[in-house]
């Protein structure tokens, strides 16, 4: 799925190969979209492009200005979304919006997209919902997330809520998994609990400038790779993540370190979104006494055997949780005994009440063999 770097990435391409190019007639959409027709038309127009976190905005500016106003169209790529700038006898199969050149022979500027999950709005803005951008607006994406580290989705592990494009506008999920696997932070971990030792870092005036910027170019925090790790792809050129074309992913491909890299271990999340992350990451334990940093089997569970004729990616999308584990009612039933009658004093139960007595009242028992749990350590 395309992530931040690579509608970045298109909306460059777009402005570079259209820089010049005058284009002419009725934007044509293809009968299978279901998406709006572009009701725009003129003899002479340019088109140039812009992005912020999961959208492209392209302008379609008429050279003569007083004939129509100019048309905003935003995209969301989806699945498998894309621009391609193509001679007009070689359009691509799933070219759903094209804009012709004017020049002789034509050429067209196609939005491609195999499976259909893109949209496209005419006269349209980014979305009000989604954030800050990661990478080109760096300082308003870390204020947005500090100052709301009360909202419920950071009650969420820190891997789905990296994926909530209110807070973190360009994050997919291939970018979660490297940026989790450089800090080594647990995929599982509360998000919150993560991201309140920034807060404190942000407020916390020990440190000069300089001091606090050395830190963070030799110990960037997550919210810093969140903006540096995309802006990696973007330096190595090319159209990024692109799954449909060998011979450019390969630097892409060597570039990665965790996603879908042999040796690590993926799951998937509440969402139906499968995680990648290194095993044996080390847990970050709270630091409030007696409690456990680790997200219970209702929010991390192991992994389901696989099914012939599994859910698509699509349908995992709908696939959130499954059931909690139901508690052990017969192993909490014991048979009281009678007021009257005097309890067995005995040299083991004699023992059991004092290695009881020694315990504190906030100690977390160690784990058991097989717990759930033990994937984490």
């Amino acid at each position: 799925m395309p992530e931040g770097p690579e509608l970045h990435l298109a909306s460059n391409y777009i402005s570079a190969t259209c820089r010049g190019l005058v284009f002419s007639g009725k934007v044509e959409k293809s009968q299978v979209s279901k998406n709006p027709e572009v009701l725009f038309e003129s003899d002479a127009y340019q088109i140039l492009a812009t992005s912020r976190g999961k959208e492209v905005k392209l302008t379609l500016t008429p050279v003569k200005k007083e004939t129509q106003e100019p048309m905003d169209l935003v995209f969301r790529f989806g699945m498998s979304g894309s621009f391609k700038l193509v001679p007009e006898a070689e359009l691509p199969k799933h070219a759903h919006l094209r804009f012709y050149t004017k020049e002789s022979p034509r050429r067209a500027l196609c939005f491609v997209d195999v499976r259909r999950f893109g949209r496209w709005e005419a006269h349209g803005t980014w979305q009000p919902e989604r954030g800050p951008c990661v990478m080109l607006e760096y300082q308003k994406f870390r204020e947005n997330v500090l100052k709301n580290l009360s909202d419920k989705a950071f009650d969420k592990p820190i891997c789905e809520a990296l994926l909530n494009q209110k807070f973190f506008n360009g994050i997919g999920n291939y970018l979660r998994a490297e940026i989790l696997y450089r800090l080594k932070i647990p995929p599982f971990e509360k998000a919150r609990m993560v991201l309140e030792a920034l807060q404190h870092q942000e407020q916390s005036s020990d440190l000069t400038l300089s001091k606090k910027v050395k830190l963070k170019q030799e110990h960037p925090d997550l919210l810093e790779l969140c903006h540096t790790v995309p802006m990696e792809v973007i330096h190595l050129g090319g159209k990024g993540y692109d799954p449909e074309s060998s011979a450019e992913s390969t630097a892409f491909e060597e570039w990665l370190q965790c996603y879908c890299v042999p040796g690590m271990k993926s799951l998937r999340d509440t969402n139906g979104r499968t995680i990648w992350f290194q095993v044996g990451t080390q847990t970050v334990k709270r630091e409030a006494k007696g409690s456990n940093s680790q997200v219970g089997p209702e929010e991390a569970k192991k992994p389901a055997r696989k099914k012939r004729g599994g859910p698509t990616p699509a349908a995992e999308e709908s696939n959130t949780e499954s059931q909690a584990r139901k508690p052990n009612i017969r192993a909490r039933r014991k048979v009281s005994a009678s007021p009257d009658s005097p309890k067995p004093n005995t040299p083991a139960a004699t023992r059991k009440r004092q290695a009881s007595a020694q315990k504190s009242p906030g100690e977390t028992p160690p784990l058991a063999p097989g717990s759930q749990y033990e994937q984490w350590l």
